[in-house]
């Protein structure tokens, strides 16, 4: 093997070996991004579930925790082509949704529950 291809062919071991690590650690930080920011969206949701139970108080305490829930959910989603994490961001929307609606329509105290549950299974998805 010539000095060159002997080069060419450490450049090409060193980045095959590079490259593996950079995309586990994307995956990590990626991991990470979500499980803290899972951990947000819970903090959310139990800023929701106060609100809701002081709905007579402010209503639009309500709409603001559903307002940054899903900009949380968003940063989530922007993150990810992972199947099981988008699944569980859809079922998140959905809950957050319905609860949108039914205050919407005026109900003061809808039920939160499927948004905690959705929650739950976002922060099962998103530990690293």
């Amino acid at each position: 093997m010539s000095k060159h291809h002997r080069r060419v062919a450490a450049v090409a071991l060193v980045a095959a070996l590079a490259l593996p690590g950079l995309t586990a650690c994307g995956a990590i930080n990626t991991a990470l991004d979500c499980a803290n920011t899972a951990v947000t969206i819970t903090n959310g949701v139990s800023d929701l579930q106060q609100a809701v139970s002081n709905a007579g108080n402010s209503p639009q305490d309500a709409q603001n925790a559903l307002n940054q829930i899903d900009q949380n959910l968003k940063k989530i989603g922007d993150q990810t082509d992972n199947a099981d994490l988008k699944k569980a961001l859809n079922s998140m929307n959905q809950a957050v949704k319905n609860v949108r609606t039914a205050i919407e329509q005026g109900n003061p105290t809808p039920d939160v529950k499927p948004v905690a549950d959705a929650a739950a299974e976002l922060s099962k998805v998103c530990t690293p």
